[in-house]
């Protein structure tokens, strides 16, 4: 395995791009049609190394309502055929289909290991899993890219959906995992999928699959937690909470990726790879700091490892382009990462009830994103959302 030892940090290098040095790929989670047209997609690509990007509607939302980048779609005549949702998807798949194609290069160069683009179903489809099939088809083939990602969230009914997706031979990036058992069931979907396409002779080669964990918000709700309980907590209470502060999040992500190890390591997918299967990365997702007192490329650093992903954000993208530091993290403590997540057990928070809340919260909140995209995008536009 690469360690921090085997490779050099180098003065001046790009951090960005160091991280393709550990097997990591920078992805963006941003889009926006000046970024595609204007040159600066292709020169992130060239000078930081960046190999994938993601979207969703709350990225679509500020896009559009931020700017007048979409009056040529929005001032249009077909606009007033269409309803806000129509409109907003004639928006984005010109915006997917631009920018995957900007990444076609990588895409080849990488033999379809990196430079997918992410658009996402419906997140009122959440629990719903045949209309997420459904709108999942639709997009796939509206878009027309074999660089494309479809995101569909780890509910227990888009679970179903993402195994006959990938069957099927869709790119897959589940999205709101927090939960390490939802993982499993992830990645176990995945490898059943390819074992179905195997087994009917087909190609397992071309299939692409990311398993986005989401990182902060998990420390946000736990350290929230924290500071409740130590309102009433003994000074022995308060010295095992604080030792969870700030923690939780990258414990439970170096679990994760040790199980990813793992699974990836066994039998089952052994005869996967030898018909040219890739693994299935892990994704963090959610890595900009929420909190202030944390420093603001904190979940960079501290999950770099090989074969993952990193979506990161504009602003966290260029604070860690400016002062980023460089190492095998991911890997490190991977026993003391398990210490913590008991301790947090013994400080009376489950964790349990943390990922449920935080999954039930993403589904909410991203329906939210999408209604105010409707609504913007409707408004916009003056036709009905």
């Amino acid at each position: 395995m690469t360690t921090s030892a085997t490779i050099p940090n180098i003065a001046g290098k790009n951090p960005l791009k160091g991280l393709l040095d550990y097997r990591q790929s920078p992805w963006m989670d941003y889009i926006r049609r000046d970024l595609l047209t204007g040159g600066g997609l292709q020169k992130m690509i060239e000078e930081d190394g960046l190999r994938g990007q993601t979207s969703n509607p709350s990225i679509f939302e500020k896009s559009i309502t931020g700017s007048t980048l979409y009056s040529d779609i929005l001032n249009s005549p077909e606009a007033k055929s269409l309803d806000a949702k129509g409109l907003y998807e004639k928006i984005a798949i010109r915006d997917v289909q631009d920018a995957c194609d900007i990444f076609n290069p990588v895409y080849r160069e990488t033999k379809k290991r990196d430079g997918y683009v992410s658009l996402e179903v419906s997140p009122y489809l959440a629990n719903d899993t045949r209309g997420t099939l459904e709108e999942a088809r639709r997009l796939w083939n509206a878009v027309g890219r074999e660089n494309l990602m479809i995101k569909v969230p780890a509910t227990p009914e888009g679970i179903p959906a993402i195994r006959q997706l990938l069957e099927e031979g869709l790119n897959i990036n589940i999205t709101l995992l927090f939960a390490q058992s939802a993982y499993e069931q992830v990645a176990e979907a995945y490898i059943a999928a390819l074992e179905a396409r195997a087994a009917k002779g087909l190609d397992v080669s071309h299939i692409a699959s990311v398993a986005s964990f989401f990182v902060s918000r998990i420390d946000t709700l736990v350290d929230s937690k924290v500071d409740e309980l130590e309102k009433t907590a003994s000074e022995p209470a308060k010295a095992l909470l604080e030792s969870v502060r700030g923690k939780i999040a990258i414990a439970n992500a170096k679990l994760t990726y040790r199980k990813y190890q793992e699974l990836f390591a066994g039998p089952r997918w052994k005869t996967l790879s030898s018909k040219g299967a890739q693994t299935q990365r892990l994704l963090w997702a959610s890595t900009s700091t929420k909190n202030p007192r944390y420093r603001d490329v904190l979940y960079v650093e501290e999950l770099i490892g090989a074969d993952t992903v990193d979506t990161i954000p504009p602003a966290t993208f260029d604070a860690f382009r400016d002062h980023g530091r460089l190492r095998n993290s991911l890997t490190e403590d991977v026993p003391g990462g398990a210490k913590t997540m008991d301790n947090l057990a013994k400080a009376g928070i489950s964790m349990k009830e943390v990922t449920d809340k935080l999954l039930a919260d993403g589904v909410r909140l991203f329906a939210d994103a999408f209604r105010q995209l409707l609504d913007a995008t409707g408004k916009s536009a003056g036709v009905r959302a």
